[in-house]
């Protein structure tokens, strides 16, 4: 599949089924991923795999701190694929790397993750909300203070039986403009030579 064609017909999956990727084959799709724009090579993230019964103690958590009055449909959340892949933000305070560039280069290689998915066949889908401040998920992964939960990449396979059509890409021409340098080098703007 080439580049174009993955970025078109990817879709979040919201129905995952088995089988998803193993711990090798996510490590090796990973290689691929890191690959993605990272000023300073920082690699300022993590991944934790959520799979099995693992995923009934992340549902646990979260239904334990979201107060619901429904804890069962609020822990099933964390069923609703076979893999969750944790991403976890680490980025390098006081780096002369800022930390919104880190986290910059952190989306970027999880958006190739999710287009390396895709072209190898499972779906994916990208969930964060409330459940990324929850104080008992991060206890249960095992967060340092300096790290941040972003969020999970649900992976599996999608369970619908035929695959959307690609998306029709829109005109976003009226969010291009060209920078216009005519009249900007005036001889009132020249710095004047410095005399020694």
């Amino acid at each position: 599949m080439d580049v174009v064609t993955a970025i078109l017909t990817r879709r979040s999956e919201r129905y995952l089924t088995e089988p998803a990727p193993d711990t090798d084959e996510f490590a090796d799709l990973l290689k691929a991923a890191a690959t993605a724009p990272d000023h300073g090579l920082l690699r300022p993230w993590r991944w934790i795999l959520v799979r099995d019964t693992e995923r009934v103690a992340l549902g646990a958590c979260f239904a334990a701190d979201a107060g619901s009055d429904r804890p069962d449909q609020t822990s099933a959340k964390a069923l609703r694929a076979p893999l969750l892949a944790t991403l976890v933000f680490q980025p390098r305070l006081g780096h002369k790397i800022p930390e919104w560039e880190q986290l910059a280069a952190t989306s970027s290689m999880n958006h190739a993750l999710m287009l390396l998915l895709h072209a190898r066949g499972y779906g994916s889908i990208w969930r964060t909300g409330a459940f990324t401040d929850s104080p008992s998920a991060h206890q249960l992964l095992g967060l340092r203070p300096d790290e941040r939960l972003l969020g999970w990449l649900y992976i599996g396979t999608p369970s619908r039986e035929q695959a959307l059509p690609p998306r029709a890409p829109e005109d976003f021409s009226d969010k291009l403009s060209s920078l216009e340098l005519d009249g900007f080098f005036r001889s009132d703007l020249a710095v004047a030579p410095q005399s020694k």
